[in-house]
């Protein structure tokens, strides 16, 4: 969401504002660096105003141990860029959801080795229970949770019995 103050609507000032969400758009997670932080949809939000840029970014979780690599990140990329006054701001709510997550990023996930979420974190109606998760490997659903926890708090840890192989599930929240 590229956000341009009513009282700044010039062309460069929108300019400016859609070239500061295409840098800090780029900046990769550190826990999985195939992923931009817009495709995780931790990239909330880009202001603009005057010589200030302000990035606003949501945890995947609220102990999430990225954000401050995030932020510093997202800082370098802007600085980098010609953005001289950067302020990155971490807000917890809306609690971020990987309904948030971009087709691209969940793509992005299956080529890396990870089973993307699925199903949708808000659904109304009747609560869908996930019966297997497809391996990232060789698509086979004869998998198991080998544990709840995998390499982050975020992802599960699965193995494929038709493959033997282990992989990471990012779970639905």
């Amino acid at each position: 969401m590229v956000t341009v103050r009513p009282d700044a609507r010039t062309e460069p000032s929108v300019a400016a504002t859609r070239r500061a969400w295409e840098v800090a758009a780029s900046v990769l997670d550190p826990e999985v660096p195939v992923l931009t932080i817009e495709d995780l949809g931790v990239l909330r939000d880009v202001v603009v105003d005057g010589d200030r840029v302000t990035v606003t970014i949501t945890p995947t979780y609220s102990g999430c141990p990225a954000m401050d690599a995030i932020r510093d990140d997202v800082v370098l990329a802007l600085t980098s860029a010609g953005f001289a006054d950067v302020d990155v701001r971490l807000v917890l709510a809306p609690a971020w959801t990987t309904d948030w997550m971009t087709d691209a990023g969940k793509r992005k996930l299956v080529e890396y080795g990870i089973a993307p979420p699925t199903g949708r974190a808000a659904a109304r109606g009747p609560i869908r229970l996930q019966l297997s998760v497809r391996c990232p490997r060789c698509g086979s659903l004869d998998t198991r949770e080998l544990a709840r926890f995998g390499s982050t708090s975020c992802k599960a840890l699965y193995g494929c019995r038709a493959c033997l192989e282990p992989f990471d599930y990012f779970k639905v929240h």
